[in-house]
C-alpha cells in the first residue's frame, strides 16, 4: 500500500473507531474541520478509487429548470445578500463545511431564509423546488418544520428553527457550464452539482429529531418513515441464510452512520449481501430500497441516476446492524460502485435518555457519490481537463489546479 493510501485509510479507521454519538462541543467541532485540510480524495471501499464510473455526456435531460430558479433567487437579494451567498465554483472549503450540528455550534457561511424577506424566502425554496422531487421537497421543508417545533420547545432560536438554514451559490448559473448550490442546517443538507444536462446531489444528509410531531403549530409533521421501512421490507425478503449474510452486526448499541459530516474521504469496506446473490424478486426490492433515496432529487434527474445504479447492481452491497422487526432498532447500509446510502436510528441528543441507546425518535441518513464525485468533482475534473487547452473555453488555471489538487490525483 503506498502512503497516501495508507494514511486516508489510517484516518477513516481512527475516526471509525472514535465514538460516533452526536458531540458539539467547540472542541469536537474544531477536530472534526480539521478534515477540511486534507485534500478531497472522495469515498472508497480500500483507499483506491475506482475509476471511469461518471463520464462526462448528454443525459437528454434538461436542467434549464433549475438555472432559471437559481438566477430567479439571485435577481431578488440586494448586493450585501449577494457577497453572503456568493462562492467560487472551487471554494472546496465550503463546499465541504456542511455539518448536522445544530448552527450554534457550527456557525454557518452563506445567506440564511431567517435574513430573508417573503419575496426572497420563497425564491429560494423554488430553487430548491426545482432541483428536488415532489416527495423530496416535502421532507425537506418538513425537516425544517421539526427544527422550528425545537426551536419552541426548547427555546434556543440560536440553534434552531425552522428558517435557521442557508442557501449558498457556487459559480454562475449556466445552460452549459458547472456550478452548484447547496443548503446547510441542522439536520438537513443538500449539495447540488450543475454541469450541463448532468447532475450530481450529494452528499445529502436526511435527519430528525424528533421524527414526529403532535403538539403545537407542526402537529401532525412526520418524517423518514418511508426511509425506515424500506430497509426492513429488504431484510424481510430475504431468506434466513440470506439475513445471516446482510447482517454484519446484530447489537444495535451506538451510532452507525460511517459517511458522515467531515468524513470525505472515509474508507468503508465493501460488506453485506450482494446484489448478484439475489433472486429477480429481490433485486426489485433492492431497488426499491435506493429508489425510495435517489427519488428525493427531481423525477427526470433520478431517472438517470437510477441508470447509472442499476448497471453496477451485482456489485451493490446491502448490509444490516441490528434485529429485524417492525419495533426494532437498526442501522442499514447500500454500497455500490455509484452509490452509498445509510440510515441509522441515533443516539437521542435534544431528548437524552439514560441508558444512552440509539431510538427511533433520532434517525441520521446520508446519500454519498463514492470514488470521487461527491459534489460533482470528478466531472469537474473532467470538464476542466477537456478545455485545458481550448481557447475558446479559459478557465482560471487557479481553478483548473485546484480541481486536480482537491480531487487527490497522485
Amino acid at each position: 500500500m503506498d502512503r497516501s493510501r495508507f494514511h486516508r485509510t489510517l484516518r477513516s479507521v481512527l475516526l471509525a473507531l472514535a465514538p460516533i454519538a452526536l458531540i458539539v462541543s467547540s472542541d469536537a467541532v474544531v477536530a472534526q474541520q480539521s478534515t477540511l485540510d486534507d485534500p478531497f480524495y472522495g469515498i472508497t471501499t480500500d483507499g483506491d478509487k475506482v475509476s471511469d464510473l461518471f463520464p462526462v455526456r448528454a443525459t437528454g435531460v434538461s436542467t434549464a429548470p433549475i438555472v432559471q430558479a437559481a438566477r430567479a433567487y439571485l435577481a431578488t437579494l440586494t448586493p450585501a445578500q449577494l457577497e453572503k451567498t456568493r462562492f467560487d465554483l472551487d471554494d472546496d472549503r465550503e463546499w465541504r463545511h456542511w455539518s448536522n450540528v445544530p448552527v450554534g455550534s457550527l456557525p454557518r457561511l452563506g445567506l440564511s431564509f431567517r435574513d430573508m424577506d417573503e419575496r426572497q424566502k420563497e425564491a429560494a425554496f423554488e430553487l430548491v423546488r426545482a432541483g428536488l422531487s415532489a416527495r423530496g421537497f416535502n421532507l425537506a421543508r418538513d425537516i425544517m418544520r421539526i427544527d422550528g417545533y425545537l426551536a419552541d420547545l426548547l427555546d434556543d432560536l440560536e440553534a434552531y428553527g425552522e428558517y435557521l438554514y442557508f442557501i449558498d451559490i457556487f459559480g454562475e448559473p449556466h445552460e452549459t457550464e458547472p456550478w452548484g448550490w447547496q443548503l446547510d442546517g441542522h439536520h438537513l443538507v443538500v449539495n447540488y452539482f450543475v454541469m450541463g444536462n448532468q447532475v450530481v446531489m450529494s452528499p445529502n444528509f436526511w435527519g430528525s429529531e424528533p421524527v414526529r410531531v403532535d403538539t403545537g403549530r407542526y402537529a401532525g409533521t412526520e418524517v423518514l418513515q418511508d426511509e425506515q421501512d424500506v430497509g426492513l421490507m429488504f431484510m424481510e425478503a430475504l431468506r434466513p441464510d440470506q439475513r445471516r449474510v446482510a447482517t454484519i452486526e446484530t447489537d444495535k448499541t451506538q451510532n452507525n452512520q460511517l459517511a458522515a459530516a467531515f468524513r470525505d474521504n472515509t474508507v468503508i469496506e465493501e460488506a453485506g449481501i450482494r446484489g448478484d446473490q439475489l433472486d429477480r424478486a429481490q433485486q426489485d426490492v433492492l431497488l426499491a430500497v435506493i429508489e425510495t433515496w435517489v427519488g428525493h432529487m427531481r423525477d427526470d434527474q433520478a431517472r438517470v441516476k437510477m441508470e447509472e445504479v442499476r448497471a453496477h447492481l451485482d456489485e451493490t452491497r446491502f448490509a444490516w446492524v441490528g434485529d429485524v422487526g417492525d419495533d426494532e432498532l437498526y442501522y442499514y447500509r447500500v454500497q455500490s460502485p455509484v452509490l452509498i446510502i445509510e440510515f441509522d436510528h441515533t443516539i437521542p441528543v435534544s431528548f437524552p435518555t439514560e441508558p444512552r441507546m440509539p431510538s427511533r425518535t433520532h434517525i441520521h441518513a446520508g446519500v454519498r457519490t463514492p470514488n470521487g464525485n461527491d459534489y460533482g468533482k470528478d466531472l469537474l475534473r473532467q470538464h476542466y481537463e477537456q478545455h485545458a487547452n481550448d481557447p475558446n473555453h479559459v478557465h482560471d488555471p487557479a481553478e483548473v489546479a485546484g480541481a486536480r489538487t482537491t480531487d487527490g490525483d497522485r
